[in-house]
């Protein structure tokens, strides 16, 4: 009994974190979805950062171990097409979240956007301890596609990416009925990540700026 409770405190607040977000969603709200009353959240959870943790536990429990496999299967190669190989060997992984649930991947990503856009502090120090490890050995991955690359570069580059990508899941759904109604294809979501996927690559791989090309003012 107690371990479905839990259950249904998480899937509750997973729903309507990733409708309204971390910020916006109340303990009532979720206590109301779950059919609990708030001393089971308190009980299980202690507190809302660690039930949102615990949120993302869930997805991140079923991801690192097979992207840890996918870099372990990795062969370096240079430049964009080096990056975008390993992306594309990433999208397996990615969609393996859709077995959690359905659409699990796009609700994966609306929630790390979510921790990302109403700086959820704690997520980053959660996950970094967590999951460090792999993070930083995708990070060097993708570094040794690119070893000319500064790493100030390539943050910031890895920022944009992650800003196309959870942009692009949090609107897939638009994006695929966009593409039916223009272009009468049905498109799911291994087909939106695989058109994401070069123009990602492309990006984190273009050529460094020359000092000319930089803009110095606006005057």
């Amino acid at each position: 009994m107690a371990k479905q409770t839990k259950a249904d405190i998480l899937d509750a607040a997973e729903l309507l974190f990733s409708e309204q977000g971390f910020t916006q969603t109340s303990m009532r709200e979720i206590t109301t979805r779950a059919e609990v009353n708030l001393a089971s959240v308190n009980y299980h959870f202690g507190s809302k950062k660690n039930l949102i943790q615990a949120v993302l536990k869930r997805y991140f429990d079923i991801l690192m171990p097979e992207v840890n496999t996918c870099l372990a299967n990795n062969k370096v190669s240079s430049g964009s097409q080096g990056v975008a190989t390993l992306l594309y060997a990433l999208i397996p992984p990615m969609l393996k979240l859709n077995l959690l649930r359905p659409s699990g991947t796009a609700i994966f990503v609306q929630l790390l956007g979510r921790g990302y856009n109403e700086t959820q502090g704690h997520l980053r120090r959660f996950i970094m301890n967590d999951y460090g490890e792999t993070i930083r050995a995708l990070v060097d991955a993708i570094q040794q596609c690119l070893p000319d690359l500064p790493q100030e570069e390539l943050f910031w580059r890895l920022h944009f990416a992650m800003g196309s990508f959870v942009f692009s899941m949090a609107s897939s759904r638009a994006l695929t009925e966009i593409a039916e109604s223009d272009f009468h294809k049905h498109v799911n979501i291994e087909e939106v990540i695989s058109h994401l996927v070069p123009f990602v690559a492309q990006g984190v791989a273009g050529n460094l700026p020359t000092p000319q090309s930089k803009v110095s003012s606006f005057s």
